[in-house]
């Protein structure tokens, strides 16, 4: 497939893809998501890979949906567009690798959304982020009204939705929407650097740890604990073995 909104470049066992409509904020169309599901599709095949980055190019991350194309559409088509977008950011966040959104700057609205579908999240201190739909008499579309709350707890949510304004990345460190913000500049590289050392890590460990905290999250406690103990055992003798032989051994494990 020829993509014609992102770029993508891999390094290092590192996947970046960078969304690349600055003249747009790089808001989100149809093209996007159909991109995006083939960016994943095509980076699971590839086992060397350890992480994927994503990020915008020019001085948004993405700053929403693309009103243009939706300003068109009749409320069947709606329907569809949003759950274009929902299932895209679901493949996201069940994605086997660790995928860590770089925000560069506005994650408005979808940006917002698709931010909230990674795993962790990096922010320049000039970031900005919410959820305006209401301004426009709509709602989020594809699922903020339901990973937010789960992100920054009801009231953050609640205020961040009803009021569509603007937060600074200080404020949505506060709250929990992102884990780190650094200066403007520094965004790709804290985020390469976070990318690498999760590489380093054993590949199956980090899936699986992955796995366990999303299907945690919508599982009962103690299902959620049978689940890790499950897992925790599957790794001896396997990665776990080696992991802990050369802690023993004072070196480097062999992945």
């Amino acid at each position: 497939m020829d993509y014609e909104i992102l770029k993508t470049d891999e390094k290092d066992a590192v996947l970046t893809v960078t969304l690349s409509r600055p003249q747009a904020l790089n808001a989100l169309n149809s093209r996007f998501f159909r991109e995006m599901d083939h960016v994943l599709a095509a980076a699971a095949a590839k086992p060397g890979l350890r992480a994927m980055i994503v990020t915008g190019e020019g001085k948004a991350f993405a700053a929403g949906a693309d009103i243009a194309e939706m300003a068109g559409m009749d409320a069947a088509a709606a329907a569809e567009f949003s759950r274009a977008g929902q299932r895209t950011f679901r493949a996201i966040e069940e994605f086997e690798l660790p995928v860590i959104a770089a925000v560069n700057g506005f994650a408005l609205g979808g940006g917002c959304e698709l931010a909230l579908s990674c795993d962790i999240r990096i922010a320049s201190a000039a970031a900005k982020f919410g959820q305006p739909e209401v301004k426009l008499g709509l709602t989020p579309g594809y699922a903020g009204t339901q990973r937010l709350p789960r992100h920054v707890g009801a009231g953050n949510a609640l205020y961040l939705l009803l009021a569509g304004e603007m937060v600074t990345a200080e404020e949505a460190l506060r709250m929990g929407l992102v884990q780190k913000v650094v200066a403007p500049e520094q965004v790709m590289a804290e985020a390469l650097d976070l990318a690498k050392k999760i590489a380093a890590r054993g590949p199956q460990s980090v899936r699986k740890v992955k796995r366990l905290v999303r299907q945690g999250l919508l599982s009962t406690f103690d299902a959620g604990c049978a689940m890790e103990s499950t897992e925790f055992a599957s790794l001896f003798g396997g990665e776990g073995g080696e992991g802990m032989k050369a802690f023993l051994e004072k070196r480097q494990p062999k992945w």
